[in-house]
């Protein structure tokens, strides 16, 4: 890494000592990153650079108001300091309410396994994606656009808090996504994969039969007839199981959404029962090796395991010191910010359904006319409603998968969904693709998983 902040400790150390005085609560938080962007849409080159970013943020709070300020030159840094002071006593006028954290002073970064994606030229990770364009372009004439993004970001934050912790930690994120769009006549049919890493770049160069495959998708899909829309009982798989759990329910469970809902907040009642009684829900950072894993959150808070829903039944939500303060409950280390330019915020990280006991060839017996659907193409929530479209699909006959379908999407309530939850497989896959978005903060890594499920009662939509 650069060494822009060799010096920083210090200086940090000695403006909280000068200022910790006049606020409640002081943070400052510096980083370091450095990253490559590519992006290619068909034979064109839309981005390719190379970048080196440092700044910082300022968190000051004050009888429960709280001022921020970000910078990108540490020589502004005192007046930043002010600044997010003087804010914060000018909107306080309640009380400061953080629940309890115990100071640590660390230094830690995320081990790769690999190689660093920084010790390989642009060029090379040029080359490989033009690699995989030529992959899409190239299976069939019916395509008609390609896009490949690669990106690679490599973080060094250093924090540092009024009550005495001082964390200086790092890691690397590698990610790249694919698509192709196929045509013929009037009916256009896309596919997608997205894979990422915080392990090694070698996670990214063998990826030429999840390439094939999504332009394989998009140009099968052609031919097929669409789904007769209506409700079915319906069998995932669990990469559809993951983005269910992470966009339909995860973010129900950040305490920043049901602290300011009251509604909502009644809802995600502790020991309101969700699920049957197989149903484990799980999101933490302290799983390692995913692209959601880290040592401590940006409030220096230690990466936890918090359990959503045990057997089936609501007993724990995510949080950061403030929801956790004002909701008289635990902090999970979920306060995560994308960069310096905004403040942490309460945010996912790993979530995933634990798999269940049911035998995949299982899921299926016993339905006379349902769905299986596989991947993701998109989706979309609000609150409690939730649509996904399938990548790929088959009707289900007899409890046996037969022709396969498209334009799959299926949609619901979530509370609805999960108690409507037949049976739990018991497989289990990681997706590494997520990037989360709220509040403005797009692409946050994360990771997601589970088991393939079956599920009552599905309204799927199609045609007609």
């Amino acid at each position: 890494m650069p060494t822009v902040l060799t010096n920083a400790k210090n200086l940090l150390s000695e403006l909280i000592t000068q200022y910790r005085h006049q606020v409640d609560y002081l943070a400052i938080r510096l980083e370091e990153s450095e990253g490559t962007n590519i992006s290619l849409r068909s034979d064109k080159v839309e981005t390719l650079s190379e970048g080196l970013s440092v700044g910082g943020q300022v968190r000051a709070c004050y009888k429960g108001g709280w001022g921020f300020a970000s910078f990108n030159q540490l020589s502004t840094i005192k007046e930043r300091v002010e600044e997010a002071i003087t804010a914060a006593r000018i909107v306080g006028d309640e009380q400061t309410i953080l629940a309890p954290i115990k100071p640590v002073q660390d230094v830690c970064q995320l081990p790769l396994t690999g190689t660093d994606p920084r010790s390989i030229p642009l060029a090379q990770k040029k080359e490989l994606c033009d690699r995989y364009n030529a992959i899409l372009k190239n299976l069939d004439h019916r395509i008609t656009t390609t896009s490949v993004s690669y990106g690679d970001s490599t973080q060094r934050v250093i924090i540092a808090t009024s009550e005495g912790t001082l964390i200086d930690q790092s890691w690397v994120d590698m990610e790249m996504r694919f698509a192709a769009t196929a045509r013929n006549g009037d009916i256009v049919q896309t596919g997608r994969e997205t894979t990422g890493s915080r392990k090694a770049y070698e996670d990214l160069t063998q990826l030429d039969e999840q390439v094939r495959s999504a332009a394989k998708r998009a140009t099968n899909a052609l031919s097929l007839p669409p789904v007769k829309g209506g409700i079915y009982t319906v069998v995932i798989d669990p990469i559809l199981t993951g983005l269910f759990v992470h966009e339909a329910f995860g973010h129900l469970s950040e305490a920043d959404m049901a602290y300011e809902n009251p509604d909502l907040l009644e809802v995600m009642s502790m020991g309101r029962r969700f699920g049957p009684l197989e149903l484990q829900i799980f999101d933490g950072a302290a799983p390692a090796g995913h692209r959601g894993s880290y040592f401590y959150d940006d409030e220096g808070t230690p990466a936890t395991t918090t359990q959503l829903i045990k057997d089936g039944m609501l007993v724990g939500r995510l949080h950061s010191r403030e929801t956790a303060g004002k909701l008289a409950e635990t902090p999970t280390g979920n306060a995560r910010c994308l960069n310096y330019h905004y403040p942490p915020i309460v945010r996912m990280t790993n979530t995933w359904i634990e798999r269940g006991k049911t035998p995949v060839e299982d899921l299926f017996q016993g339905i006379n006319e349902g769905v299986y659907a596989r991947n993701w193409l998109g989706g979309m929530t609000n609150g409690e409603m939730f649509t996904f479209s399938a990548g790929e699909a088959w009707m289900i006959r007899n409890g046996k998968l037969a022709e396969p379908v498209r334009d799959v999407t299926l949609s619901g309530n979530v509370f609805k969904t999960l108690a409507d939850i037949e049976a739990i497989g018991d497989d289990f896959y990681w997706d590494e693709s997520g990037g989360c978005g709220k509040a403005g903060q797009g692409g946050l890594p994360v990771g997601c998983g589970g088991p393939s499920l079956r599920i009552r009662d599905v309204v799927v939509g199609g045609e007609a």
